[in-house]
Parts: structure tokens; sequence; C-alpha cells
């Protein structure tokens, strides 16, 4: 789709992806018809950054700075990755996690414009002609979620669109990619949850969902749908319900190119904090012994994805699996439950029933102590304890979300480990200070991870996305923590600097996958300087020859019709 008419007027200033705002030169205010629509001044990008970094700051809350961007981007989508980018570490946890969760409980009740595409049982079997409304065709990813599993809230169903609207934002806010070629999808299946069902406001439909084959037929025509309106799309599923999102990933992974973020991408940034702690430790992967506390999707598919690392090194793949226990909110994943998935029995132990934590490190005395549970405070002082007793340095990964899930704090694990622990949760803790020593908590988050396989996969376009793909991340991220910083306990590389970890992350991926012959494109000389060229970059060009002026009694503007031009720039 493309046309040779480009808005004037007020149709110019509101089309987000073409308005520069106070930007415009006089030259194009008088050429688009923008005379007297605008201030007298003529302002740089930067000059608007500024501005808009002293509105935030005017702002009580962080919620109210996600209302706020979220309007700057529906405005001038520009401008808002400019922001974005000029300071990733302040900004993530206002379009990302933490604050996504509050974004997510009051969705419908915030909501403003729209964004991304709503799929709802209702559209059952015209999915394709709905998808064919969408303005773009050369759509590159689609993060779709049915919000049945959102940041430890549970079902929130249509609200839980904030997730994929924040996880496309921070493709290209930290991986830089374009875009143009994002798009963000809730699949409206109905909720459990019946409070929401109940609010008038809700959004979504109010209906419990569907019993699995009839969701299984659902996604079934959604994603056929979405190869034949995308074809070079990557499906990117994310906060599914655990049982949904573990059998539709192991359906479609070796048919189409997708992953699971909340499977793969949680593994992957677990595995790259753990290789950074043993670098520390100077032991073997293959060496250790796992305890996890949480044995649903983000456990499993840690655990899955230790086991092929650990076959990397040369274990076998029971082997691996001996070294890894698992338990969930009815205890130990041991051989007489009945209640496991296929999935969990093969992580079943050979041990007596138990849902006591602290017996359980005792039994197994493991090195790596992982909790994905949910449950706020479960690292007591006494397990965090043993765990100090079991090993000298102690690896602690407490990664639930919200912070009031977390299983522990930097705080408590440093201090009940005597100073000894590595650690790092999914939020960022701060620096905490014991004993006139500095510690450094990581945080395991996975924006480390999938903006950088984004940006590898927009640029080599791969048939499938696989494992070795993934854990190949893991260690490009790793990789990127000097011995300084391992020296002072850090286990992930600056926030700072993220732009920079996901590009460099990203051309190592791209080797991997030109080397593994798995490329759909030419390979470059240089894979680096490659990359950055596909690299967006938010800043306004010039302006196309306009489209001619209306004549009287016409329309004083048109929209514009090139959205899909793919172009970085967006003209």
């Amino acid at each position: 789709m493309s046309s040779a008419l480009h808005p004037r007027g007020l149709a110019l200033l509101n089309n987000a992806r073409l308005n520069k705002g106070t930007a415009f030169t006089q030259e194009e205010r008088r050429l688009y018809g923008l005379e007297g629509l605008l201030p007298t001044q003529v302002e740089s990008l930067d000059r608007q950054v500024e501005r808009i970094h002293r509105h935030l700051d005017a702002k009580d809350s962080n919620l109210d700075r996600y209302i706020y961007l979220s309007g700057l981007r529906d405005q001038n989508e520009t401008l808002f990755y400019r922001v974005l980018m000029s300071n990733p570490a302040r900004f993530v946890p206002i379009v990302y996690a933490p604050t996504l969760a509050a974004v997510c409980q009051q969705f419908s009740h915030i909501y403003r414009r729209p964004r991304g595409m709503y799929i709802s049982l209702d559209m059952r079997g015209r999915i394709r002609d709905v998808l064919e409304n969408w303005p773009a065709r050369d759509v590159r990813f689609l993060c779709v979620t049915t919000g049945g599993r959102i940041l430890g809230l549970g079902d929130i169903g249509v609200n839980g669109m904030g997730i994929p609207i924040g996880k496309l934002d921070l493709y290209t806010a930290c991986g830089a990619v374009p875009p143009a070629v994002l798009l963000p999808v809730q699949l409206d299946i109905g909720t459990t949850n019946s409070a929401l069902r109940a609010d008038p406001l809700y959004l979504g439909l109010r209906r419990e969902p569907p019993p699995a084959h009839e969701l299984d037929g659902f996604v079934e025509e959604f994603v056929q749908a979405v190869q034949d309106i995308f074809p070079h799309v990557c499906l990117h599923f994310e906060d599914w319900k655990g049982t949904d999102a573990i059998r539709y990933l192991e359906k479609y992974r070796n048919r189409v190119l997708c992953y699971n973020d909340d499977i793969q991408g949680t593994a992957a940034v677990t595995l790259a904090g753990l290789i950074s702690a043993l670098e520390i430790k100077d032991e073997p992967l293959a060496a250790q012994r796992f305890l996890f506390l949480g044995a649903g999707s983000s456990g499993l598919g840690i655990a899955d994805m230790l086991v092929s690392a650990m076959r990397q090194e040369g274990l076998s793949e029971q082997a691996a699996i001996e070294r890894i226990t698992l338990m969930d909110a009815s205890g130990l994943l041991e051989t007489s439950r009945t209640d496991l998935a296929p999935q969990q029995a093969r992580f079943a132990k050979n041990m007596p029933a138990t849902d006591s934590l602290p017996d359980v490190v005792d039994a197994v005395r493991p090195s790596v102590l992982i909790g994905v549970s949910t449950a706020g405070g479960a690292f007591t002082r006494p397990v965090l304890e043993a765990m100090a007793r079991i090993t000298e340095r102690p690896i602690l990964f407490a990664l639930s979300l919200p912070e009031t899930n977390a299983e522990c704090t930097a705080e408590q694990a440093y201090e009940w480990s005597k100073g000894r622990a590595l650690f790092a949760a999914g939020l960022q803790f701060p620096e905490v200070t014991l004993h006139g020593h500095s510690f450094y908590p990581g945080q395991a988050n996975n924006f480390y991870i999938f903006p950088a396989l984004g940006l590898a996969v927009y640029a080599t376009r791969p048939k499938l996305m696989t494992d070795d793909v993934v854990i190949e991340s893991a260690r490009a991220l790793a990789g990127q923590v000097g011995a300084t910083a391992r020296e002072r306990g850090r286990l992930y590389p600056p926030q700072d600097d993220i732009l920079d970890v996901c590009v460099t992350s990203a051309a190592r991926i791209a080797e991997y996958i030109f080397d593994r012959g798995m490329a759909t494109v030419d390979r470059p000389t240089d894979i680096r300087a490659w990359i950055e060229g596909l690299t967006y970059r938010p800043h306004y060009e010039t302006c196309p020859p306009p489209a001619p002026a209306p004549e009287p009694g016409q329309a004083p503007g048109r929209f514009y019709a090139g959205f899909d031009s793919g172009s970085a720039s967006g003209w």
C-alpha cells in the first residue's frame, strides 16, 4: 500500500508516525498548511526531549508518567522513542516492569486510544479478514497475549494488552528494532476473573475462557492467518496461562518462527546471570545443583534450558536432569505425585513427599536457589542461612514480580548470607551497604534478551527459533560482564548501556545463525556494522513533497497511506 498523497494541516499533526510538532521548519509549516496551527518557535528534537523530561519530573508517580508517555506515543512516535532511548535505565521501569503491573490492573479504566489489534472469540472463521485491517504488511514481530497470567496478577483478560504494548516498546527502545514492523495483539478469549467481568468499564468479553479443544481451534486459525497476512513475522507468545504457554510453544516451535518469552526469554536471562556468577566462582555449570521454588512455565523453561546448556558441557540429558530439583505450591516434585504434567514429571525425584523448602534445601544441598513462585518472602532467613552453610558463594535468584511477590529482597539475601550471596531479582533492587561493603544486586530481566534476539531475527530472517539460538543470546549477554564488574558481584551489564549491549548481543546471535545455515539472507562481510545499519534511530527527516492544498470546501487533510513502507524514519 502506498500513496503519492501525504497529510496536511491537522491530519499531519494527528499522524504520530509523521508528526514533528514544534520541530516543523517554517518552510514545512507553509508547505503543509501548518501555519497558525503551531506556536511560532521552531525547536530541535533535543529541545523537545528536554521539555518532556521536565513534564515527567513534575508527575507524582510512574503510573502518571506511563499515561503521559502513552499520550506522547500517540502524538509523536519519533519523540517518544527519542525520550525512551535518551535514558533507558530511567524509562524501562516506567514503560515496562514494575509499572506495567499497575497499568494492567487499571488498563480498562485508563484506556485512551486503540493501539495494536484485539482478536476475540467472536471473530472465529474470519480472523484472516480482521487481520487485514492492520495497515502494514511488513510486520516482523507480533507479540500476542491472552492476559491469562500477567506479572503475578493472574488472569486479567484484555487488561493484559499493556504487556504486548510494553514489550514491543522495548524492542525499539533497547534493541532499535524499527517500530513500523511491530504489532501488539490481544486474543480476547474471556477471563476467569469474575470481578473484571462485573466491572462496567471492563473492555473485554464478559465470559469464561473456552475449553482447551475450542481454544486450540481458535489459536490455530489465528496462527495460520498470521502466516498468510504477515509472511515474515515472528510470533512472540507472552503471558499465557502456564499450561497453555507450554502447550502452544511445543505445538508451534517447529512449525513457525516463534518463541515464548516467559519460558525461553526468562530462561535465557537466568542462564546469563548464572554464567556470570559461575565466572566469579570459577566453576562449571554442569557441576551445580539447582533447586527451584516454582514449577510453572517459567520454572520449567529455565530447567529445560539448563539441561540443554549442561548437555553442551558434556553431561547426558539424564545426568543434567538429576542435578535439578523443583517444588511447586503442592510441594516437592516427586514420583508419588499423580498431579504432575508430563513436563513436570520429567524432573520428579525419588524422594519423600514434603512441602517444606528448608527440608528440601537440607536434603538436596543446592548451590543455586531460583525463585519463580510469586510467593513473596518464601526465601526465609533459615533457608538462606542454610544455603550459606552449604556453599561458600550461594547463587540466589528471586525472580518473581512485582516486588511484593519477590521471594526475598536484596538486603535479606546479602545480610542472611553474611555478604557471600551472588544475587539477582526480577526487579532492580537498590545497592546494599553491609558492614562497610557495597553490594550490587543484578536484575534478571528479559529486556536484556528479547530486544537483542529481536534485532538478530529482524536482520537474519531465520525460519525457526531454536533453543540453541536462545542459549547463544544468554552467552552473548554474559560475555559483556567484564572482570572488574564481576569482582564487584555484578551479574549483568549496566542498564545505561542497554542499546549497545543489545546490538553487541544481536551481532553475536546473528553470527551464530549464519554459522548454522539458518539465515535466509546473504551473510555480510562485517556483521556488526550490518546490524548497526539496520537499527532504528529516532530523528526527524526532511518532509517529502506535500499533497496539493485542498480546494475550497474540501476536508483540510488526508491521512497518510504509506504506513507499511517499513521506513525507520516514518517518511
